[in-house]
């Protein structure tokens, strides 16, 4: 009777966003990404071009993403950086049109405050932070006041040493309190606590045995936030690569499905993918495994 109650409260469970609230629990959420970028590690380029951004991300919605995810500033090892007029000039426009053609909320790829209150303006209704806050903490205060949701990502170092500092010792531990601080920043800053996600950021500043020692022990960030939805991004990350042999970026498929298998199995709320329907048929089955085994303990 216990996992029936826990699968029952999961169904009432809801991320709140900024003209609407996403159900989360119960059935895994899929976020498809969209970068209009020139250099993104593993589409840059392909979307730069407005017509086809918006043509492939009507595509992601008809493979069943639940979440669009656009981003205007590549965050891949030796980027280079981008301003907030230019990423405002990539990603605004886009936005805007997708408000008024998909079903599907908006979100925004953004560390700046200034982007982040443009492009919920223009219609977004999520922010997704990989600096959880440190960059910019008036990030929050733009969540805050349109009501947004909020996603916070672990990462480490400045944004040019976001993947080459040297790994910590203790992984989880880290990830567990340095979430922590920014779901309190936020939350201090004024986000409603049911408007915030939390990422463990896989391949931002870990090794490739954390990469892993974080998917196997996922559980256990879940259960240090149980009140909040964990989004995982392992989409194409090169220890998905390492894994499968050596694979280059645009042959990780089935090694990132492995992983959002993975990750659903042991506490995922939301996967954030580049190939949209093999995830949204891998976390249907998944969902379909972990509703049985809490119906038959």
């Amino acid at each position: 009777m216990e996992n029936v109650s826990a699968n029952a409260s999961a169904e009432g469970r809801r991320w709140r966003l900024a003209r609407r609230s996403l159900p989360w629990g119960a059935r895994t959420l899929v976020m498809g990404v969209l970068n209009v970028t020139p250099d993104s590690f593993s589409d840059g380029g392909l979307f730069f071009d407005r017509a086809r951004a918006l043509e492939h991300a009507e595509r992601l919605v008809a493979e069943g993403a639940d979440i669009l995810d656009v981003g205007g500033e590549s965050t891949r090892p030796g980027s280079a950086d981008v301003d907030a007029e230019e990423e405002s000039r990539r990603v605004v426009p886009v936005v805007e049109a997708l408000a008024g053609r998909v079903s599907a909320p908006v979100s925004v790829d953004t560390t700046k405050a200034s982007v982040a209150r443009a492009a919920l303006a223009a219609g977004a209704e999520i922010l997704n932070d990989i600096s959880a806050l440190r960059f910019d903490p008036a990030l929050a205060d733009e969540a805050a006041q349109a009501g947004a949701g909020l996603v916070l990502m672990h990462s480490l170092g400045a944004r040019a040493t976001l993947h080459t500092l040297p790994p910590v010792e203790d992984v989880l531990g880290e990830v567990t309190n340095s979430l922590r601080a920014s779901v309190a920043e936020a939350v201090g800053r004024g986000v409603a606590r049911e408007s915030i996600a939390v990422d463990p950021g896989f391949g931002f500043g870990k090794s490739h045995e954390q990469n892993v020692e974080l998917l196997a022990r996922l559980n256990e960030i879940a259960a240090s936030f149980p009140d909040l939805p964990l989004l995982v991004g392992t989409s194409r990350k090169r220890f998905v690569g390492t894994l499968v042999g050596g694979a280059p970026v645009g042959e990780r498929l089935h090694g990132t499905m492995a992983t959002v298998a993975a990750a659903v199995l042991r506490g995922a709320s939301v996967v954030r993918v580049h190939d949209v329907r093999a995830a949204v048929e891998t976390v249907r089955v998944i969902d379909a495994v972990k509703a049985a085994g809490a119906c038959h303990p």
